[in-house]
């Protein structure tokens, strides 16, 4: 029998995107989608589910659908998106209702794939040069999306120690970069002018959009308990990255840096976070030869995916953005299930 998988955050990018990757997999039988918003991606094969926010209803269907597979897409690393309220019930709650889920005992759950963050290791002026996975951050999370992180990271940890025949995975990614998906440094090098802090020129990590529904299957696919950092290779300075990306800069004082960025939030142009602040300041590295050795392989570094933003952006000036995909549950369920769709790939013509 083949794996039979959970994906929560279906309604996110790359949720779907995983998905996708999972239904051209043999070995995958079953494929449930769970999140509040719709997917962003067509799909033939994943059935979709819909769900509040805290994921009340995960018991019910991990007992009904007997998954064995759960990969968590579902947290929120942006605070610019969520109030600090809405981050602990999608961060926290969500993640205790999943884990109760696969902990219950007709659960049949024996791999728990969870997409994470970098930002568990802050950013401050005494970090490591690179944080190991094994690395504790340097000071107390103090903003409410650090402060949910670290709280999933506590529960990760204590839900691997009682439960040995789970493999639990953790990949910390760090900032995500695509043309395709509206994360916080796509917004930032979106803008006429991109902002920093005077006298500061941080060390920056990318992962492009491609490899991150690529390290989740990955981890299925793959034995990997423990925590895996996951980083595009090598570094790159802010000042490179707006330059690549053929950006001006315009710069905040290095004092009163809050107050100066508050006309970007009232104008509605960014609102940067008081740890997307200190990220502009201090940067953050990460070592990534643990997934490394494991196996993976990067299809971008951290250069390649700034390069591979530029372009996408200066080929969307010229032939412009496609459509988005908008799901529609009708049309769906037509090209799933209808009798016709069958008929027609039952008598398509078979090749040697």
């Amino acid at each position: 029998m083949g794996r039979r998988i959970l994906v929560t955050g279906l309604g996110t990018f790359w949720g779907s995107r995983l998905a996708q990757a999972l239904e051209a997999r043999d070995d995958v039988d079953l494929i449930v989608g769970v999140d509040g918003r719709a997917p962003r991606l067509p799909l033939t094969r994943t059935e979709f589910v819909k769900a509040d926010p805290s994921y009340a209803i995960l018991q019910r269907v991990v007992r009904a659908t007997h998954v064995d597979t759960v990969l968590h897409t579902h947290l929120e690393a942006d605070s610019t998106r969520s109030s600090a309220r809405r981050l602990h019930e999608t961060n926290v709650i969500a993640t205790m209702n999943l884990l109760a889920a696969a902990a219950a005992p007709e659960s049949q759950v024996r791999k728990v794939v969870v997409k994470t963050a970098t930002l568990v290791y802050g950013s401050h002026f005494d970090d490591p040069y690179f944080f190991r996975e094994n690395s504790r951050r340097a000071h107390v999370p103090v903003t409410p999306v650090e402060r949910s992180l670290v709280e999933v990271e506590n529960l990760l940890r204590d839900f691997a120690d009682d439960n040995p025949d789970v493999v639990t995975t953790r990949l910390r990614f760090a900032n995500i970069l695509g043309d395709d998906v509206s994360t916080l440094f796509a917004r930032l090098l979106r803008m006429r002018a991109a902002p920093e802090i005077l006298g500061f020129d941080p060390r920056l990590q990318f992962v492009h959009e491609d490899d991150v529904p690529r390290a989740l299957e990955f981890a299925v696919t793959h034995e990997l308990p423990g925590i895996y950092n996951v980083a595009g290779p090598g570094t790159i300075t802010w000042s490179e990255t707006c330059a690549i990306a053929g950006k001006r800069r315009v710069a905040l004082p290095p004092v009163l840096t809050r107050p100066a960025a508050l006309p970007l939030r009232m104008l509605r142009v960014t609102d940067l976070a008081p740890e997307t602040l200190a990220l502009l300041r201090y940067g953050r590295g990460v070592d990534t030869e643990k997934l490394l050795a494991a196996g993976f392989e990067y299809r971008h570094t951290t250069r390649g995916t700034v390069e591979a933003f530029a372009e996408a952006r200066r080929l969307e000036r010229v032939v412009g953005a496609p459509a988005p995909y908008v799901y529609e549950h009708e049309v769906e369920e037509f090209f799933r299930h209808s009798p016709a769709i069958m008929r027609e790939q039952a008598t398509e013509p078979t090749h040697d």
